[in-house]
């Protein structure tokens, strides 16, 4: 912030301060004497092309979505309605709406020929459209005139997730846009105060005309809005610039505003590039990994136990408003791929200039950051589920990352009832960037798939080092961003449309990494290497122990899986204007003023546990702790976990039993019964790792490569009555 501090702003409040506008309720009675209006009919879009089409399409595959079948019994929500609105409106800002408001629900308020639901309230959803790309950018004939609709299929996923969130707490709710609601939003958005007339017109007190609109109606009880005066038409004022209220300052906006599109709000371009990533990688000895090898999979197909197995198809869902995610996320797995064009309507022969369009639209859609690289074969899984091999289909990688919400991290312990949902927002966010994204190339002739969570053929990490995206950290198996720290998750777009690919960067972490232990320190089932790095399958790596981790996240009885490690992290920040002035000052000297770092980075570690980063702030819970128990939401069986700062804990690396299972130890690619782990076989594996001097000595003088960095081969003793799994976990509920 400027001068205001967002650590004291309540996070349902939101970005903008609607709260220091004034009201006149004499507005709720105008609108509702208002006449009915007909159903608008759908309007076609101006110059349609390949970009609108992608989006409209994405927006009828939602359309079908936010109408399941209320839980039999109902939650056991606080009679208090305010924590009921904290908990709807907190969940909406945590997807990106810009603002919220909720009102009573009136009859004028549906659409003639409209049988109105026994729906008492209406919550509003409002959305900041993207920007325009530059006119000499090639996505200006893509966006241009079509950023409102991209905004609208915002808008309405937030819709669908909230009102399944209701759902699955037992009460009724249906989502409701433009084209396909019935209800007339113009009029909810004044009644819930975030919007005023202006004449026929409706106008936003920060937004102006730009904005998307969606709702939610419902039956569940909660505190309303009031409507705006006519006097806060304009809330552009020096407050509004300066972020009074702690709410994002104007000046915030106007900076990102000014940046070229193809660029993120934040200055990636500044960090140093380096030819390749700053962790060993022997590019000839990474192995190629099945699906089968993931240990997320090898929990589903029982190799981690029954417990493991059973919890595998609820750990990261077991909370309402997390389980309102996955239809949208299961929606789109059948669209990821699909027909390529055969004609291309236009030459797209500069991979410079298609690679900046291609940043453009993905900051448009809501990636926090885009690189792009060459794929590397390591970077293909060898095999699905199925055992099917995977072809090497496309050349580059369009990366992406989805920041997970710092302030709402800030709320939690990191492995609460929360972090699920966190997991749940940037899978289904990324899954609908990289979606469109692969539609509107494949209308265009060039073969694009979305590679998400639900379905990948390529393993992320490797690309996002190599499209210059991070580095990789003390935590292990995960990247970490020098603005956005480790809270993120990905999402990739493979294509053979030609593009000018990005260089790996350096900011130092490797040094931090060395001298901070605050992750493993705060690990809650020490999975985190408080050794060095080792070479494990041909990276040099702080190597976790995966099964420890894969575990606990598995059967966190007290929360949704696990992110302590990203919530305590010392880099985890907000380092644009929102953020405090010093951090934005130690992020630019860790970043430009490396030759301090000796100096910095214990002073910078020791001070992180000072002021308490890491704590919970109280402000910024918003959610409810629920747990889904046989389809009803209860209050939650085993309690929930309160962590904070454990400054006393510390493990010896030479007494930290570390299992390593290495390619030789994967199951094989094509077995669909249990092959269960070998704990102990594992810990052993200890004795075949090397460090990164003695593997760089061993190829330096024509060593061969280790036999432990050989997969497992295909198996012909298999089931073949076995159904195939891929992706099947998102289908349990």
């Amino acid at each position: 912030m400027l001068f205001f501090s967002r650590k004291n702003r309540p996070f349902e409040l939101g970005p903008y301060p609607l709260e220091r506008l004034r009201h006149n309720e004499k507005f709720l009675k105008i609108e509702s004497e208002r006449p009915k209006i007909s159903r608008p009919i759908p309007k076609e879009p101006i110059n349609p092309n390949t970009f609108s089409k992608a989006i409209a399409k994405y927006l009828e595959m939602f359309s079908d979505l936010g109408k399941v079948e209320p839980s039999p019994k109902r939650a056991p929500v606080p009679d208090d309605l305010s924590l009921r609105t904290k908990d709807i409106k907190g969940a909406g800002y945590f997807l990106d709406a810009a603002q919220i408001g909720i009102c009573n629900m009136v009859d004028n308020a549906w659409y003639k020929g409209v049988n109105p639901y026994n729906h008492k309230y209406a919550i509003v959803i409002a959305v900041r459209p993207g920007r325009t790309p530059e006119t000499n950018n090639l996505a200006y004939d893509w966006v241009n005139g079509h950023e409102i609709a991209a905004a609208e299929l915002r808008a309405f996923e937030i819709a669908v997730a909230l009102s399944e969130h209701v759902q699955w707490m037992g009460f009724d709710g249906n989502a409701h846009n433009h084209n396909n609601g019935d209800v007339d939003i113009g009029r909810l958005s004044v009644m819930a105060g975030l919007n005023v007339r202006d004449g026929e017109a409706i106008l936003n007190p920060f937004l102006g005309k730009s904005f998307a609109l969606a709702a939610v109606t419902t039956n569940y009880e909660l505190n309303v809005d009031k409507p705006l005066s006519a006097s806060s038409k304009n809330g552009r004022g020096i407050g509004y610039w300066l972020g009074m209220g702690s709410a994002v300052p104007g000046i915030e906006w106007g900076r990102r505003e000014k940046r070229a599109t193809h660029l993120s709000a934040y200055p990636l371009e500044t960090v140093k590039k380096v030819e390749r990533p700053t962790t060993i990688i022997l590019d000839d000895e990474v192995p190629q990994v099945p699906k089968r090898a993931e240990f997320f999979a090898r929990a589903e197909a029982g190799d981690l136990g029954e417990k493991s197995r059973v919890e595998r198809g609820r750990f990261a869902f077991k909370h309402p408003f997390a389980m309102s995610m996955v239809s949208l996320i299961k929606r789109m797995v059948p669209e990821q791929d699909g027909q390529v064009c055969k004609e291309k309507g236009v030459s797209y022969n500069d991979p410079g200039a298609n690679a900046k369009a291609l940043k453009s639209i993905s900051y448009l859609l809501g990636s926090e950051m885009t690189g792009i690289c060459e794929i590397p074969r390591y970077a293909w899984y060898s095999n699905r589920k199925d055992g099917s091999e995977i072809p090497y289909k496309h050349k580059y990688a369009v990366v992406m990352l989805v920041d997970q919400g710092y302030e709402t991290m800030e709320g939690a312990s990191g492995d609460d009832f929360i972090s699920g949902a966190q997991s749940m927002r940037a899978y289904m966010r990324g899954a609908e960037i990289a979606g469109v994204m692969a539609e509107h190339l494949r209308s265009n002739g060039f073969s694009s798939r979305a590679q998400t969570n639900a379905d990948s053929d390529v393993v992320h990490i490797p690309l996002v080092l190599w499209a210059g995206l991070g580095e990789l950290s003390r935590i292990g198996e995960l990247v970490l961003n020098p603005f956005i720290g480790p809270r993120l998750k990905t999402v990739v777009m493979t294509t053979n449309m030609p593009l000018e690919v990005d260089k790996p960067i350096d900011f130092g972490l490797q040094k931090f990494c060395s001298s901070c232990f605050k992750c493993a320190r705060e690990c809650p089932c020490n999975a985190i290497s408080w050794g060095d790095k080792i070479m494990f399958n041909g990276y040099e790596i702080w190597k976790p122990d995966v099964e420890r981790c894969t575990r606990y996240r598995l059967t966190n009885q007290k929360g949704l899986a696990c992110g302590r490690c990203m919530k305590t992290c010392p880099l985890n920040k907000v380092v644009t204007w929102e953020g405090p002035l010093m951090t934005r000052v130690a992020s630019w000297l860790g970043i430009n003023a490396r030759f301090l770092k000796p100096l910095i980075i214990p002073i910078a570690v020791w001070l992180d546990d000072w002021l308490g980063h890491g704590i919970r702030n109280p402000l910024k819970k918003w959610w409810l702790d629920l747990e889904i128990v046989d389809g009803n939401a209860v209050h939650p069986t085993k309690g929930v976990n309160e962590r904070d700062l454990n400054l006393s804990h510390k493990i010896d690396p030479e007494k930290q039993n570390m299992a390593y299972y290495h390619a030789n130890d994967m199951p094989p690619p094509n077995t669909k019964v249990p092959i269960l782990v070998d704990r102990n076989k594992a810990l052993k594996a200890k004795e075949l790792v090397e460090t990164p001097a003695e593997a760089l000595l061993r190829t330096a003088s024509g060593g061969k490569k280790p036999d432990h960095y050989v997969p497992t081969p295909p198996t012909k003793d298999i089931d073949s009555s076995a159904k195939d799994t891929e992706s099947s976990w998102w289908g349990k509920n």
